[in-house]
């Protein structure tokens, strides 16, 4: 919540829009659900993963779909957004148990920074950033 003069203003909808949408996004890709996670990934979208790779959304989605990267937990701290007309910053922490390939890693906290882009009135995520919290 911000503050104002004449007291406190409260979070605009579009906000809780944009966590909604990052709920979605992240239980899509816990559960594979590649219709949702499509859905919500920008044509456009990249990924830079905790190693510094940059994967396409194909390449990001296509590694999910086929059980190359498998998310087991994905649980977000409170996510903050910053938005600006057509577009929207979110960084939260998590928590993250996942297998890449045949390699369960160990859980893990990370931070994730996302941008969002407002196209034909719906939000979708355009890239994303993700750095393991030592």
């Amino acid at each position: 919540m911000a503050t104002h003069k004449r007291g406190i203003i409260r979070e605009g909808v579009e906000a809780y829009k944009i966590r909604a949408i990052e709920y979605q996004r992240l239980r899509a890709l816990v559960e594979a659900d590649m219709e949702v996670a499509r859905r919500l990934h920008a044509h456009d979208f990249q990924l830079i993963d905790p190693t510094g790779e940059l994967l396409s959304k194909e390449e990001y989605l296509g590694a999910v779909a086929s059980g190359e990267i498998d998310y087991l937990v994905w649980e977000p701290d409170p996510i903050e957004v910053r938005l600006s007309g057509e577009m929207a910053l979110i960084r939260y922490a998590s928590r993250l148990e996942l297998v890449v390939g045949d390699q369960r890693l160990p859980p893990e906290h990370y931070w994730h920074t996302d941008s969002y882009e407002r196209c034909n009135g719906r939000w979708q995520a355009v890239w994303s950033q993700a750095t393991q919290i030592r």
